[in-house]
């Protein structure tokens, strides 16, 4: 048996699979953090532009991987059943390309999910963006029983901003935060489940969520 299986049947995160036909989402292993890794050191955005509010990509290597490395160690140890935050590596031909992260408060009363994610420079302006968000909320929808995505990006962000609404999330207000010392506005959207339904499809395919759901306090939703 892989060591994945061997950690899936203790930590079921490690066996969870989102496939679309152009990437898959997983849980990382050790290997996968290490690419992951090393692939944000080389680069995720322009360095004049700030699209981060924990300003992580500034930080210079080897710090900056250790600290990649760290985050996603820390979240196997921690994850709870209502505030969890489940880090994903995008897959695309094989190589890792970028990370797709849900994550959720007071769970069990809300069922609402956030999305955070970014991609290598070197992979940028394929579409790979927005397939990767649209395999996590079929994942927070389907595999997990969400009944509201929400998500924000700065409004000097337009890669992010178009993906958020080119999946069909509504706007939901603005909010005045701190970046980098300065006053920058943040937009904020919202997915209720209906808007998700009505233009759900049907090529995405979940491995290993009702395990995953379980570990969240989760009842499995119809089918899974």
């Amino acid at each position: 048996m892989e060591l994945r299986q061997r950690l899936a049947q203790h930590l079921p995160m490690f066996g969870l699979e989102v496939r679309t036909p152009h990437l898959v989402l997983r849980y990382p292993d050790d290997e996968d953090a290490l690419a992951l890794a090393e692939l944000g050191a080389r680069g995720v955005h322009d360095p004049s532009r700030v699209p981060f509010q924990i300003l992580w990509t500034s930080v210079p290597p080897p710090h900056q991987q250790r600290n990649t490395l760290a985050f996603l160690w820390d979240q196997r140890s921690t994850a709870q059943r209502d505030d969890w935050h489940l880090p994903l590596v995008t897959v695309v031909d094989g190589e890792i390309v970028g990370s797709q992260g849900v994550l959720a408060s007071s769970w069990s009363v809300l069922r609402q999910v956030q999305t955070g994610s970014w991609l290598g420079r070197e992979h940028q302006g394929k579409g790979i963006g927005t397939e990767m968000r649209a395999a996590a909320l079929h994942l927070a929808f389907a595999g997990f029983g969400a009944v509201q995505a929400a998500t924000g990006a700065w409004e000097d962000n337009p890669s992010s901003l178009a993906v958020t609404e080119r999946l069909g999330y509504r706007p939901n207000g603005e909010l005045r935060a701190v970046r980098d010392g300065e006053a920058v506005v943040m937009r904020r959207f919202v997915m209720d489940r209906a808007d998700w339904e009505a233009q759900r499809r049907d090529d995405i395919e979940l491995v290993g969520a009702g395990a995953v759901a379980d570990l969240f306090g989760t009842e499995r939703p119809p089918g899974s």
